[in-house]
């Protein structure tokens, strides 16, 4: 099965990653939780070609080097025998499940990084201009923040010697539950307080979509909700209510900023409000 995983890594990361986007776009268009600001055309496409920019970069750096990626590196590794997972001997079972639960925290400690540093904010603003919170923001983040995060996994593989296996888990699982706690989706009261004991719900990621500050730097988790519990950093619901809440960033609503030049170029403007 692990082997299966590996080989196949590329194809089961596209086939989960096209068949979730469409699953949440129909499930969000018939349960909508919030009414659109924007209309969908161009903020689609800017959405998805960013997503599309930063998926080509991580193949391109797979193709010049395969330990350049987190699943390439793991796999070195773990052929190496590098890493504290493989020092300690571990059964395989406790170490796929220690390295799923290790990159889902680095994954929410560099979350918070990115909003407590000035430099890497600017490279994650993109994410939170975005006008409307829905199942394409998932894919709403820069290149270059995609560089960074993908260095943080490689050097956390290396160092913990996270199993290949792990990292294919934990990317297509990263990927869809990105998608569905962005996915502008109405869930049951009941069904979403019992999720949220878990996982992070689209209720609870929209509150960190919020233009309030105390609620931009809350609810940093993308997959596990135990995180935010743990640190101190959840936030059950937004002030305004999740029909009276603004989404975005000041200073960047208008059409130029909202295009796809004006997210690429996002990082290195001066203007616009700190995390």
């Amino acid at each position: 099965m692990e082997t299966f995983l590996i080989a196949n890594e590329p194809i089961l990361r596209l086939s989960a990653y096209l068949g979730l986007l469409a699953a949440f776009a129909g499930l969000e268009s018939a349960f909508p939780r919030r009414s659109r600001a924007r209309g969908r055309g161009r903020r689609w496409f800017a959405n998805l070609a960013m997503g599309a920019a930063g998926a080509g970069l991580v193949r391109l750096l797979a193709f010049i080097a395969a330990p350049l990626v987190a699943v390439g590196a793991a796999v070195l590794a773990e052929g190496r025998g590098i890493g504290l997972l493989h020092a300690a001997e571990l059964p395989r079972w406790a170490a796929l499940a220690i390295g799923v639960l290790a990159l889902d925290l680095l994954v929410y400690s560099q979350h918070v990084a990115l909003h407590r540093i000035a430099p890497l904010w600017r490279l994650h603003r993109p994410h939170h201009t975005d006008l409307d919170v829905d199942v394409t923001t998932a894919l709403r983040f820069h290149p270059a923040e995609i560089a960074l995060s993908m260095g943080l996994k490689v050097l956390a593989v290396l160092a913990l010697g996270i199993p290949p296996a792990a990292v294919v888990i934990f990317e297509v699982v990263l990927n869809g539950m990105a998608m569905f706690n962005h996915a502008n989706l109405a869930l049951p009261r009941p069904v979403d307080a019992a999720l949220r004991l878990v996982l992070v719900t689209p209720d609870m990621h929209r509150v960190h979509h919020s233009r309030i500050p105390v609620e931009t730097n809350a609810n940093f988790g993308f997959y596990l909700s135990l995180w935010d519990r743990l640190f101190g950093t959840y936030v059950a619901e937004p002030s305004l209510g999740h029909g009276g809440m603004r989404v975005g960033l000041d200073g960047f609503d208008g059409p130029e900023a909202q295009s796809l030049a004006g997210l690429l170029v996002l990082p290195i403007r001066a203007d616009g409000p700190a995390a």
